[in-house]
């Protein structure tokens, strides 16, 4: 795989959980249709999902395993806990959990960037 495409894989990555959270706030949890769609006992399959996004932001769960996943890619320095971290960042961000999603998107794209850096420089030497 050339080093352009590697580079960028991670970026494009997080712009796709980005664009799949965006689609379930304002395309599944948002419309008054699909709420009042799930108003009565005889709602469609898909009522008990929408449910349990709520309920997550209600909790402010994706703002907390956003900040837990951000911690793990501190310690943990590699490409792929960068990505999640970013990648719990913006889907708590859109998912209304905002200061655990920015804190959580700021650390893994930090460390995304400190991860590609440092790789780049071991290709230079060698």
């Amino acid at each position: 795989m050339k080093p352009s495409l590697r580079a960028a894989l991670p970026w494009a990555i997080i712009v796709l959980a980005a664009l799949g959270a965006t689609w379930v706030r304002y395309g599944f949890v948002e419309p008054s249709d699909m709420a009042h769609a799930c108003d009565g006992a005889n709602g469609p399959w898909w009522c008990g999902t929408r449910t349990l996004v709520v309920q997550g932001f209600l909790s402010y769960g994706y703002g907390y395993a956003a900040v837990l996943i951000a911690l793990v890619a501190l310690f943990w320095r590699n490409t792929a806990a960068a990505v999640l971290a970013a990648c719990a960042g913006v889907i708590a961000l859109q998912l209304y959990c905002y200061e655990g999603g920015a804190l959580a998107l700021l650390i893994g794209v930090l460390r995304l960037v400190r991860v590609q850096y440092d790789r780049q420089q071991v290709a230079v030497t060698d």
